[in-house]
């Protein structure tokens, strides 16, 4: 009898982890069935939308391992995701639909926007869980980037959010990663706390904020990148000013675009220092669209015609190229090169509203995800880019 049970309690786990492992695959492959079948931009935005709002306060949790099989094992280690991941996840939703409500006035999304921000914040303005990581100034950003709210109810947030970002400067005077990684300087970064900065900076009259979100891209500039093409390593190490890691990574591209870009765009009535960072703006349009595809992605390897198209690169760049096109100098082959990125999106995006093929989070340096699924920012920055897109022509 013992023996019988002790079997029935092995064949009931190995069902347990068998159906843990398949379920998921499963659901993709039906998710995946008639995707692609947008060819209406509005009809487009209004599913993306939805789609997006719906994970706002369910946010998908992104896997850390690329494990397949016996993941049960990676959740009972804690390795199956983390909450640093999850917070740039969410400020992109926050920021796409942020720009949603720039043209339409929906009271059930600023519903869900609010009940979210109750999620995060507590009734004084500050974090109810204080981040540790810097990754979290992409939602403070977002955060301010709401029209319909008090940003100033927030300010205890942002300004921790601010003390944070002092905490992680090294001693070449720009920001690190982690604390644990000194030696580095990360492309992510300038995507994670550069627009944070000037808004921030702008708002309350800090100049250092924007000097600082200034000298980092300045600094990525000159030690980070590939000098003949202008294109971004992972990282560059700091005494060496070597860069480190894949040159041409699509998600890395799209880090520093949204950095530059946003904070180009931040400074509307800063012409000191926005000429700064106008002639990175051309400079960058023009290097990124020489790895676009003729299909209107850009690859997860952008200098590599092989490898797999990345949705969240394409996404982050086709809100570069939207915006860069407000630029005289690069005006047409910008706006040429969004319309064939949101073609592109659309066509990769699942008949629920989801936008699919992004790739995984990043292991390490020089180590990428092989895995190509839905991402919560590739998905915000959709609906910034549909939103403004079309809010501009109307």
């Amino acid at each position: 009898m013992i023996i019988q049970s002790m079997l029935i309690i092995i064949v009931l786990i190995v069902l347990i982890i068998f159906f843990i492992d398949v379920v998921p695959t499963f659901i993709d492959w039906l998710s995946r069935i008639h995707i692609g079948k947008y060819n209406n931009l509005s009809n487009w935005n209004k599913s993306i939308t939805k789609k997006g709002a719906c994970w706002l306060k369910n946010t998908p949790k992104i896997k850390v391992t690329d494990n397949t099989r016996l993941i049960v094992i990676d959740r009972l280690r804690g390795n199956y995701y983390r909450n640093s991941i999850q917070h740039w996840q969410e400020g992109s939703l926050l920021l796409g639909l942020s720009e949603y409500l720039n043209y339409y006035d929906d009271e059930k999304i600023k519903k869900e926007i609010l009940d979210f921000l109750n999620i995060k914040f507590s009734s004084n303005g500050d974090w109810k869980k204080r981040p540790k990581h810097i990754d979290s100034a992409l939602l403070s950003y977002a955060v301010m980037k709401l029209n319909f709210i008090n940003k100033d109810k927030y300010k205890k947030a942002f300004d921790y959010t601010w003390e944070l970002i002092k905490n992680h400067i090294g001693k070449d005077g720009t920001v690190e990663y982690r604390k644990s990684m000194k030696s580095y300087r990360y492309v992510d970064t300038v995507g994670f706390i550069c627009p944070f900065l000037i808004a921030y900076g702008v708002q309350y009259k800090k100049d250092e904020c924007i000097e600082l979100a200034i000298k980092q891209i300045k600094e990525y500039e000159q030690n980070g990148m590939l000098d003949k093409y202008y294109i971004p390593s992972h990282t560059y190490e700091l005494e060496k000013k070597l860069p480190v890691g894949l040159v041409g990574w699509g998600r890395g591209l799209g880090w520093f675009a949204i950095g530059l870009i946003d904070s180009w765009c931040e400074l509307s009535n800063f012409p000191k220092y926005k000429i700064v960072l106008e002639e990175s703006v051309i400079r960058f349009a023009k290097a990124a669209l020489e790895f676009q595809e003729e299909s209107g992605n850009w690859n997860w390897t952008v200098t590599r015609k092989e490898s797999r198209p990345d949705s969240s690169a394409t996404a982050t760049l086709a809100w570069f190229m939207l915006n860069a096109s407000r630029i005289k100098e690069i005006s047409k082959e910008s706006l040429v090169s969004t319309e064939k990125a949101i073609n592109y999106l659309m066509k990769v995006t699942r008949k629920s509203g989801a936008v699919d093929f992004s790739q995984g989070d990043t292991k390490d340096i020089g180590v990428y995800s092989i895995l190509f699924n839905i991402l919560p920012f590739t998905q915000g920055f959709c609906i910034r880019v549909i939103n403004q897109f079309e809010g501009s022509k109307m």
